[in-house]
């Protein structure tokens, strides 16, 4: 078949089988700090994980190893992210924390954690070769009536792990292949995973033992148990005792409850879509990550009945600064500056004013502590940013008496720091500070300060301040671990 030329295949992580553990420790780390731990916060940590049944120490040289690990499975279903050796919540993964007593609205929650899980995966492990979402490409064959709106496990097994990438015509391909595969006996099926044994095992074993498990568990699939094709063993070292793993028919469906909005997921973020380039030469590995992360449909809310409409509201805010800045269609230049205008708001000591217009400046900004004004350009744009026009930003500052200039874009060429070099201008890209506010609103902070972007500024006009902003959101709102 033809999806089986390549050996490399999905990899599914399989550190833990219990999300009921898994959330624990997101709580305790959640609650345990905002910031910064010290060596003996960590020994706090550890002894109260320990009481909770959810730190078993293996190797007294790596006391956190086990949490480690637990965090790790927390990054790869999109519960946040790790950026060095600390951890960031994700919008989607506070939200299921919050909803996670209730079993239905964490069930939508944690089937729209899927939809933005991509290959290639910040986590996964998986080959460059992979470029799919590939929850999104289970649960469009789950909507599939040729398929009788299941899925074996001996067929992900077989195919589904090792497809590369998918578009329509690979899909009805797809479908083919599995049609065909469903009549084979339980011996002309043993044949063939005898075929590449080791391949398939792996396989089996993370999709069927621990993938289906952690999608049982928080109700976005139901599986039924099937009887058994045959027995795989895993490669051993000379002296030990193989490993065996069954290739069964066992089956998933999605829950009735998850049909329609599988089905909204399906038309509005689609199966084939083109997934985000983690080495795009084009920009920082990290704001691709940030990107992947913020992932956050609208369309959540209704279904959660999200009764919070000013929190709702708030939170659309910071990915319309992302997605107001890369001005895809040409005419979404005034939105970036209105929503920049709302997002400065947010600041409990900064009066902020669209302007815009000829020779103006697009944002007037009042810091009410020390009764200064400053700039605010919203720079949107589909391409980078190829340059700045520091003369007209002067310009733009002396109308409004400004001290100095903020330029917000999404990305821009290295040419645009040597514009800025020794002027009273700085450069912030979107997501950057479309992150700060997400953190801000999601940890509930009401009063949101500007005087720490005030001291970054100080310090370091003439420079893109964007990795210092976000060092400001990992040390407020970031775990170390």
């Amino acid at each position: 078949m033809a999806y089986q030329v390549e050996r490399d295949k999905w990899i599914f992580r399989r550190h833990t089988l219990d999300v009921s553990k898994i959330c624990k420790v997101a709580n305790e780390l959640k609650n345990f700090t905002k910031s910064s731990i010290s060596n003996n916060d960590k020994t706090l940590l550890q002894n109260k994980l320990k009481t909770l049944n959810l730190y078993n120490e293996r190797n007294p040289s790596k006391p956190l190893d086990a949490i480690n690990h637990k965090i790790i499975m927390l990054s790869f279903y999109m519960f946040g992210y790790r950026d060095k050796k600390r951890f960031l919540f994700s919008p989607l993964g506070h939200l299921y924390l919050k909803y996670l007593t209730d079993s239905e609205k964490s069930s939508f929650i944690f089937l729209t954690m899927l939809w933005g899980f991509q290959f290639p995966h910040p986590e996964a492990g998986t080959k460059s070769q992979f470029n799919l979402y590939p929850f999104r490409l289970i649960y469009k064959l789950l909507n599939e009536i040729r398929l009788n709106n299941e899925l074996y496990a001996f067929e992900v097994s077989y195919i589904i792990v090792f497809i590369e990438n998918i578009n329509n015509i690979s899909y009805e391909e797809l479908i083919t292949e599995l049609l065909k595969l469903r009549e084979f006996s339980n011996q002309e099926l043993t044949k063939l995973f005898k075929m590449d044994e080791h391949a398939y095992v792996n396989a089996a074993y993370e999709w069927d033992y621990y993938t289906t498990s952690v999608l049982e568990q928080t109700h976005v699939i139901e599986k039924t148990d099937g009887e058994i094709i045959c027995k795989l063993y895993h490669k051993t070292r000379p002296g030990n005792k193989p490993t065996s793993r069954n290739i069964t028919r066992s089956k998933v469906k999605l829950p009735n409850k998850l049909q329609e909005y599988c089905s909204i997921l399906l038309k509005q973020y689609p199966f084939d879509e083109i997934p985000l380039i983690l080495n795009d030469k084009e920009r920082l590995k990290i704001d691709i990550i940030k990107e992947i992360y913020s992932f956050y449909p609208k369309i959540l809310n209704h279904y959660i009945n999200e009764e919070d409409i000013i929190l709702e509201e708030l939170l659309v805010m910071p990915k319309l600064i992302e997605r107001y800045s890369n001005n895809t269609d040409g005419e979404e230049a005034y939105l970036f500056e209105d929503i920049l205008e709302e997002a400065f708001n947010m600041f409990i000591n900064i009066d902020a004013k669209k302007i815009g217009g000829s020779g103006q400046t697009d944002i007037e900004c009042l810091y009410t502590e020390q009764s200064y004004k400053f700039a605010v350009d919203a720079k949107s744009t589909k391409n980078k940013l190829s340059g700045l026009n520091t003369s007209r930003l002067r310009e733009h500052r002396e109308k409004i008496g400004a001290k100095f200039t903020i330029v917000v874009t999404s990305r821009y060429v290295p040419a645009v720091k040597r514009d800025i070099k020794g002027e009273p201008i700085v450069l912030l890209l979107a997501n950057t500070f479309s992150e700060f506010l997400y953190n801000c609103i999601l940890n509930d902070f009401r009063e949101v300060d500007f005087s720490e972007f005030i001291d970054i500024i100080d310090k370091n006009q003439g420079t893109d301040i964007s990795p210092l902003v976000s060092t400001l959101t990992m040390d407020k709102f970031a775990i170390n671990n």
